[in-house]
């Protein structure tokens, strides 16, 4: 099995947890469980906010899903070249987290906002380690590994 088609698995089976949090327990603070927003709890006080609030954690859940989906989908079909550009897909589609999320969370955790304190950098760190894990792939892919 080829490097980049390693990278993907690993990510569809990471990501694939997370959506299961998101759709079956978004009160956890595991993985990307929303518990770790303050303002998750806060919006059970009011019905709207709450609907609100899980329509957006499943509407997240799906988007992951899509993503997920597809990458399987070129994992299984998608030839060399295929898998080259999905990579270099998902590193440059991860890195936007940093240029609008981030700042926000990290805005958040500053403001006492999210439990456990820090977890902003925990989540920029997890986040990180994708997009090193597929950059080495494609540089692995590239350069080393033929």
């Amino acid at each position: 099995m080829d490097i980049l088609s390693i990278a993907i698995i690993i990510f569809c089976i990471m990501e694939a947890g997370n959506v299961a949090i998101l759709y079956f327990v978004p009160d956890s603070k595991l993985g990307n469980g929303v518990a770790v927003f303050d303002s998750w709890r806060d919006a059970k006080e009011s019905e709207s906010m709450e609907l609100f609030a899980h329509y957006m954690a499943y509407w997240v859940a799906g988007v992951k899903l899509i993503f997920i989906f597809l990458l399987m989908v070129v994992l299984f079909t998608g030839t060399e070249t295929t898998k080259v550009y999905a990579v270099v897909a998902m590193i440059l589609s991860i890195a936007t987290y940093f240029w609008k999320l981030h700042p926000i969370i990290k805005e958040l955790d500053k403001m006492g906002k999210i439990t456990p304190k820090g977890y902003s950098k925990v989540l920029g760190m997890m986040i990180s380690g994708f997009l090193i894990m597929f950059s080495a792939a494609l540089i692995l892919h590239i350069f080393v590994i033929r």
